[in-house]
């Protein structure tokens, strides 16, 4: 797998580089938003390790940019601890997962694991419905009505399983292991912010809400009630 790691703090990239290098990955350092948006135009990547404060294009400005072109290769967001609105702002960007800094090596290199399964990963359940929300795990499209609905790897993965388990309370839980396939962070609030995406997206037409808070639990998807 080839990795790319987008830091300007130089012992910390060299220090990435030896660890994931032991671990097997085929792995390139950019020192720069630049370099690292020309790396992914010229050779590409399976997965982004990518710094929010780097110089000239920041972390955040790259991934949007990355994610506006349509490329969808996995980007795990480093931030540090005392900026807690850039977590929610990489999550807005497009980055698929953030960890916050100083960090254990060893959660980096699950979460990236995490991250390469779930982008090889591919369900084929045919097409998913549910009242007028329809996704085709062939042909990779959701609608809402007659309305496309363009979601990002993550948002897709997240309502695939919602999807797959119509009316069934999901817990917290069982949603982060399925989507982000390591254990579950109660101190992170990821899980909430791409449900909000979701119900951003779904119901962008003015349609009623379908994916339904369960208080103290987690998250129902069903049918919108009628009277």
């Amino acid at each position: 797998m080839k990795l790319l790691v987008i830091e300007d703090d130089p012992a910390l990239a060299a220090s990435l580089a030896r660890s994931m290098r032991f671990e097997g990955y085929d792995l390139e350092v950019a020192a720069s938003g630049e370099a690292g948006l020309a790396h992914l135009t010229a050779v590409g990547a399976d997965c982004v390790v990518l710094d929010v404060g780097l110089p000239g294009i920041s972390g955040l400005e790259l991934t949007r940019r990355l994610r506006r072109d349509g490329n969808q290769t996995p980007i795990l967001m480093l931030t540090a601890r005392q900026l807690t609105g850039d977590r929610v702002a990489g999550l807005d960007a497009g980055a698929d997962d953030y960890l916050v800094k100083p960090f254990e090596l060893e959660e980096l290199l699950a979460r990236i694991r995490a991250l390469l399964r779930r982008s090889n990963a591919v369900e084929d359940h045919g097409e998913l419905v549910l009242a007028d929300l329809r996704m085709d795990t062939r042909g990779l499209e959701a609608w809402r009505g007659d309305r496309e609905v363009v979601l990002t790897r993550t948002e897709w993965q997240l309502l695939e399983y919602l999807m797959s388990h119509p009316r069934q309370v999901l817990t917290r839980t069982q949603l982060w292991q399925h989507v982000w396939g390591y254990d579950f962070d109660p101190g992170s609030n990821t899980l909430e912010v791409f449900i909000g995406y979701l119900r951003r997206k779904t119901e962008a037409g003015g349609e009623p809400r379908l994916i339904h808070t369960v208080r103290g639990t987690g998250y129902v998807l069903r049918e919108p009630r009628v009277g």
